[in-house]
């Protein structure tokens, strides 16, 4: 049992005070030392003697004072009352009655209470007389003592007690008394008994309609409930509801049709449970095959077209080593202009990577550790430089231009054809000086090979259009017309808010 938690020295003080009929008084003096580390010194006055002591905080210089007051006062102290001592002589904080249950429950029997108080006397006549009303509240006869009887199996104790708690404490003192030493019973010679109880038990928990049910499923039996008479006063009616399960029927009869249906369904099931029981029939074991692991063949050209990322992690996995570790080595560049560096290892085999963002530093690592591994590359060249081009060129939203072509010279604009178009016909007045033409919708209509079709004119017209848009004046324009028959004017120099508003209205965008 545990220790009852013991009194502190200021609560041993307040009963000194209260069993001398005076008042303690705690009072604080000093307080001293820095914030983190404070002394604390309080007095405690008692009658006409004093007392000082110190600690860390209030409360503990009042406890320390407090002790010191205890073991220095003179006043006489109050008689220590003892501890109370068990009324079961039971060791320990488990009451009888519990530590049967346990017992009973290792020996597979329950233990079972019954209050045997005595009955009031048949020939007793209550006095009817109001006048002696309040006598007979407080003086009417009480029992002092409870009898229990208590079944543990097939043994019986009695027990007593001025409380019906008592009385049980009492007997399961003696059960246990008696029981302690004997052997515990086995339980397989009762399997039989103790199975049908169980079963008992749980159909005790059911409805009588439930169980029909169970029966006439486990016997593929039809049940079939049918109210076949009703009569009496609409507020007093009368049921009669029919119950067929099976060959089996019955009726039953009550004042709602669910009350009738239960005494019929109860009525049945006395027969029901007269058949023979079923034979138990042994379910055969299912066998499930473990399905074969899925095993991926890394083969040198497993992959390719995947991105080089997931294709480098499924092939660890597949031969189930430690997946790749990525890890940033450097950042170098200008701030518009920045170029990481990453690392891979796989293994004992580092490969590294570059590119303008951290993804293509990575996709770039991990396709190099492939072909280090011994895999073919994930992606051909062609398709590679064409996204470093389209990386390196811009890395804003993609425009509406056309993608260029391989025979086309590098560093040249390229255009849709309606800006072509309008170039081409800034190119003619500019040098020739004739009057300014459009395309008719029909030439419009035309694919857009038609507007690049690979010759020198449509290379010069290119070049053109590009020295006019960049420096406004166009040396090959100039050549050009020095080559013809009639020499061409000089072109005057544009401004580029023409150049820009120029652009805008040809692209459809406003400035």
């Amino acid at each position: 049992m545990a220790k009852p938690k013991e009194k502190t020295p200021m609560c041993l003080v307040n009963e000194l005070a209260r069993f001398n009929s005076i008042q303690p008084q705690y009072k604080l003096l000093n307080e001293s030392g820095p914030a983190h580390s404070k002394m604390f010194s309080v007095q405690l006055s008692l009658g006409e003697q004093t007392w000082e002591s110190e600690g860390s905080s209030i409360k503990k210089a009042q406890q320390a004072v407090a002790n010191k007051a205890l073991t220095e006062s003179t006043l006489p102290k109050p008689v220590q009352k003892p501890p109370k001592s068990n009324v079961n002589n039971n060791p320990g904080s488990i009451t009888p009655t519990v530590e049967l249950n346990g017992l009973a429950m290792k020996r597979g029997e329950p233990a079972i209470y019954r209050p045997l108080d005595p009955k009031p006397f048949p020939n007793y006549r209550a006095n009817y007389n109001f006048r002696g009303m309040y006598n007979q509240r407080y003086h009417c006869p009480v029992p002092k003592i409870f009898y229990v009887q208590l079944t543990v199996g097939n043994n019986e104790f009695f027990g007593e007690g001025k409380t019906r708690q008592a009385a049980r404490h009492n007997a399961a003192m003696k059960a246990l008394q008696a029981l302690q030493n004997e052997p515990i019973p086995e339980k397989s010679a009762q399997n039989g008994e103790s199975g049908k109880e169980m079963d008992d038990d749980k159909d005790a928990n059911k409805s009588e309609i439930s169980l029909v049910f169970e029966i006439a499923l486990k016997r593929n039996m039809p049940v079939s409930f049918e109210v076949i008479k009703e009569s009496g006063p609409p507020h007093m009616k009368s049921f009669v509801t029919r119950v067929s399960v099976g060959e089996f029927s019955a009726e039953g009869e009550g004042n709602s049709k669910k009350l009738s249906k239960k005494r019929a369904a109860t009525t049945v099931l006395q027969e029901l449970k007269k058949l023979p029981p079923l034979p138990v029939v042994e379910k055969p074991k299912l066998f499930f095959k473990k399905r074969p692991k899925t095993i991926v063949k890394a083969g040198p050209e497993y992959g390719q077209g995947m991105n080089p990322i997931s294709r480098l992690a499924q092939i660890q996995q597949a031969k189930k080593e430690k997946e790749p570790d990525y890890v940033l080595l450097s950042e170098r560049g200008m701030p518009r202009r920045r170029e990481f560096v990453m690392q891979v290892k796989v293994g004992n085999e580092v490969a590294t990577g570059t590119g303008p963002n951290k993804k293509i530093a990575k996709k770039n690592a991990a396709e190099a550790m492939l072909l280090q591994l011994g895999y073919k590359a994930s992606t051909s060249l062609q398709d590679q430089l064409d996204k470093t081009g389209e990386n390196k060129g811009w890395s804003g939203p993609k425009t509406g231009y056309p993608e260029p072509t391989n025979n086309t010279p590098k560093g040249i604009l390229h255009l849709s054809p309606d800006v072509y178009q309008e170039m081409e016909a800034s190119r003619h007045k500019v040098i020739s000086g004739t009057t300014l033409g459009y395309l008719s919708p029909k030439d419009m209509n035309q694919p857009s090979s038609s507007f690049f079709s690979i010759s020198p004119t449509s290379n010069s017209s290119a070049t053109i259009a590009r020295e006019l848009l960049m420096n406004g004046t166009s040396p090959t324009a100039e050549a050009i017309g020095l080559k013809g028959s009639s020499p061409t004017p000089p072109c005057s120099p544009v401004q580029p808010s023409k150049q820009l508003e120029y652009l805008a209205r040809i692209q459809g965008f406003q400035v």
